[in-house]
């Protein structure tokens, strides 16, 4: 099994490429994009120095299934899928704002919570909950990119509003379009024996002015589940939450020392800690979607990619 740390290619067309902290994005005839879902993991906004084998595929399989499955609520951007690890989609200027939306007292709401603040990106939150606790509704809290560096920052609807970030109108159209997604992912989550506890959505607006959603959705990486079953159990008892996300990544950092804090070392990935990695994976990938994997060939990545990829531009640009 082989991993897929990174591509160097010049395609027919090209015009563009950035290297993102997992995915390659290849700019074609400044109109397409080819998004290739690389093998790197990335935690604390670190990347991990080694891959994990088969998690670009997972993440671009689960985030293709969910595009189809949502484009009857916002258009996507995705034309094809050339490849398991590759997504060609339209061009679109992303909104500099992403659309996280919460359900549960989780993750980062949570230790906002627990240091004892109650607002949250202009949000207030309730009294008396508990870490995991379902919110009356769903909350969007958004985030935006900070002028330098790449961390995310937690920004406020009427702040996004006050600075001109998206306007009124654009805005109050991408929050329905965040709680349709978000319902209709609940929904199937449930469907498959899961909570989506939350997750992020980023959009991008056409040429000819249509909001889009844009990069992935629903993935491991992006959203968080809980396993419905033992959830009320689990909360009623104080017992934590049987995940499906990398949160065990992160735990597995932490245990181990590291927290991208300046002079922390990466601890060492074995070749057995890889392995289970990818198969973590793998099970995310089959309890989200409810099919099996499928590993497809992994001798030559790169060829194989690069072959693909070239052959379905041969058809988009005629």
């Amino acid at each position: 099994m082989n991993a897929l740390k990174e591509t160097n290619f010049t395609l027919p067309g090209q015009t563009k490429f950035y290297r993102g902290k997992v995915r390659d994005v290849y700019t074609i005839d400044n109109n397409l994009l080819v998004m290739i879902a690389s093998d790197r993991i990335s935690a604390f906004d670190v990347v991990l120095p080694e891959g994990i084998p088969g998690k670009g595929q997972v993440l671009n399989q689960v985030a293709n299934k969910f595009l189809d499955m949502t484009s009857d609520i916002v258009p996507n951007w995705k034309i094809s899928t050339p490849d398991p690890m590759v997504t060609i989609g339209h061009m679109a200027d992303p909104f500099k704002v992403e659309m996280v939306i919460r359900g549960f007292l989780t993750g980062h709401a949570w230790r906002t919570y627990k240091s004892g603040e109650r607002v949250l990106c202009g949000v207030t939150l309730p009294e008396g909950m508990k870490e995991h606790d379902a919110f009356p509704e769903p909350i969007i809290t958004p985030s935006t990119k900070a002028d330098q560096g790449d961390h995310d920052e937690d920004i406020s609807r009427e702040e996004i509003l006050k600075q001109g970030i998206v306007s009124e109108e654009d805005y109050v159209q991408l929050e329905k379009y965040t709680r349709a997604l978000f319902a209709r992912g609940q929904e199937y989550a449930n469907e498959r024996g899961l909570i989506l506890v939350d997750t992020k959505y980023e959009f991008g607006k056409t040429e000819d002015g249509t909001i889009v959603l844009i990069d992935e959705i629903h993935t491991p990486d992006s959203s968080r589940y809980f396993y419905l079953d033992g959830y009320e159990e689990n909360q009623k008892n104080d017992v934590q939450q049987k995940q499906l996300s990398k949160e065990f990544v992160r735990q597995w950092l932490i245990e181990n020392g590291f927290q991208g804090k300046e002079g922390q070392q990466v601890p060492e990935m074995t070749e057995e800690y890889i392995t289970s990695v990818s198969d973590r994976y793998v099970e995310l990938y089959e309890q989200i979607t409810g099919e099996p994997f499928k590993r497809h060939d992994s001798s030559d990545l790169e060829k194989r990619i690069e072959e693909n990829v070239v052959k379905e531009l041969e058809k988009l640009r005629k």
